[in-house]
């Protein structure tokens, strides 16, 4: 079982690219890492990444980021808005899937002491993960900045490291912790007094009087006041009770919102329940948003990587009857891909209604095709339990039989005349669609060729097997006629794809 963890490290540089990219190239380095967010921020000269992954990637990726991070970005010469004591200045872990806040705990411990170890680095730890009960916020690790902790570091006790040496260097101390999901939400006033942004800031936030689980200040971002915030618990204090205190403090000042930004990633639950506070729709159950129940049901779809472990296991199933529906599936995917590249782009405005309809079809079969994966290895589970049934007589068990034999051949059809529609799809996708993903299209269509031709196999040797022969040769024409179709189909979108990708 896969664990998720969430990395959301950030770092004392939002201003040369160079220097961020090569910290998110470092982070993608690692396999298994998947890097979602880049955002970098010149005026707190501070960029926050998010990148996800299982335990050990995580670990490594955070690792060469820190190490990267520490090679290029200087301290002594760094100024920005925001508070900092390092080059990577925080670097928390948050559990996603499988995983524990433990688990995390663990993890932030063997990263800390290797961070100390390997590169020399001064390493606390907050949050979960904290070894001093003072140490759990990181406000009072980072107290003072980076110019004090520097004065303190060799001789202050209170400054002494976790892990890595007592020692000054130019990429400051690293703070590493577990927390759970964080909000970075910044408002924006129709004023330039970053006074009247840091008193409202105090006024809302928790040490303030203001809401619990809420950190603020003010700055001057672009000549506009902003009141910049972590919501630590957004299910707590929700972004929308955040949104309208900030806006009540405001109109002491008479001023109003502008406008309000998000830094990083959040969960969808956060809007979803400030959309249902706004449109005071109490009702409303999250299986009516559309996303929701097509995530629900690609949960449901077997792994990629348990589906290659178990087609390669010594047993009759997974087949090639649930590759051919695999195949298929991929291909409506392709489609959905292009089709998803394409809509909304003014260059491919023409075209935008033929591409969200495609996209829109390219989902249900998808989806159509993913379940006949099981299905299909059901229906030849089915059709085995029958043969091994000694409780029949040999007329019942003939006919039982033919039903299976049936059932076991009607699947793989229905995944040939599926695949089928698939190819018509990408097919159409290389002709309109986007121009960069013009052999994505063709894969589509290949991959949807095979498909059809692997479920024809089954369709004929079941026939093969049936009683009722008359039935066995329709399948057979059909799926031949499917045959020919896609291979026509295949061919000329290689063709397209060659003349439109120029090669």
């Amino acid at each position: 079982m896969q664990q998720i963890v969430e990395c959301v490290p950030n770092f004392s540089d939002g201003r040369n690219p160079q220097v961020y990219n090569g910290i998110a190239d470092a982070i993608r380095s690692v396999r298994g890492t998947h890097v979602l967010n880049v955002s970098a921020d010149p005026d707190h000269n501070r960029t926050v990444i998010t990148f996800v992954g299982d335990l050990e990637a995580i670990e490594e990726g955070a690792f060469r980021a820190i190490a990267f991070a520490a090679e290029h970005i200087n301290l002594d010469h760094h100024t920005g808005e925001h508070p900092r004591i390092g080059a990577t200045d925080v670097c928390p872990f948050i559990p996603v899937k499988n995983a524990t806040i433990a688990d995390c705990v663990a993890l932030a411990n063997r990263l800390g002491q290797r961070v100390g170890d390997e590169l020399g680095a001064a390493v606390y730890l907050y949050g979960d993960a904290a070894k001093r009960p003072e140490r759990q916020k990181l406000s009072t690790i980072r107290k003072g900045q980076y110019e004090l902790w520097k004065e303190e570091v060799a001789t202050n006790p209170d400054r002494e490291p976790d892990y890595g040496p007592a020692e000054p260097k130019p990429w400051g101390a690293t703070v590493i912790g577990v927390r759970p999901f964080l909000i970075a939400y910044n408002i924006y006033l129709n004023s330039d007094q970053v006074e009247i942004a840091d008193q409202i800031a105090r006024g809302v936030r928790f040490i303030g009087g203001g809401l619990r689980n809420l950190q603020a200040k003010g700055f001057l971002v672009d000549g506009q006041a902003q009141v910049s915030m972590n919501l630590q618990n957004f299910e707590k204090t929700p972004i929308y009770r955040v949104q309208e205190m900030v806006r009540r403090e405001a109109a002491r000042y008479g001023l109003t919102i502008t406008k309000a930004e998000l830094v990083g990633l959040t969960p969808q639950k956060a809007f979803m329940d400030t959309a249902k506070w706004y449109l005071q729709m109490e009702g409303m159950e999250d299986d009516q948003i559309l996303e929701y129940k097509l995530q629900e049901e690609a949960d449901k779809e077997i792994g990629l990587a348990e589906f290659v472990d178990a087609t390669a296991a010594k047993t009759p199933t997974p087949g090639g009857g649930s590759v051919a529906a695999l195949a298929g599936a991929l291909a409506a995917a392709l489609a959905q891909m292009v089709a998803g590249l394409t809509v909304g782009r003014k260059k491919y405005a023409a075209v935008d209604d033929d591409a969200r309809m495609i996209l829109a079809e390219a989902v249900h079969l998808r989806q159509d095709l993913a379940a006949a994966i099981e299905e299909d290895a059901a229906a030849f589970e089915q059709m085995m339990a029958v043969w091994r049934d000694k409780s029949l007589s040999e007329a019942a068990k003939a006919e039982a039989i033919e039903r299976a034999t049936i059932g076991a051949g009607e699947v793989p059809l229905h995944v040939a005349r599926l695949s089928r529609d698939a190819a018509k799809l990408a097919g159409k996708m290389v002709e309109i669609g986007n121009a960069n993903a013009v052999t994505d299209g063709a894969a589509g269509v290949i991959m949807a060729h095979a498909a059809v031709q692997v479920a024809g196999l089954n369709v004929k040797i079941n026939g093969v097997s049936l009683q009722d022969q008359t039935l066995a040769h329709i399948w057979k024409t059909e799926v031949e006629a499917l045959e020919a179709e896609t291979a026509v189909l295949a061919q000329t979108a290689k063709k397209i794809a060659a003349e439109r990708g120029k090669f």
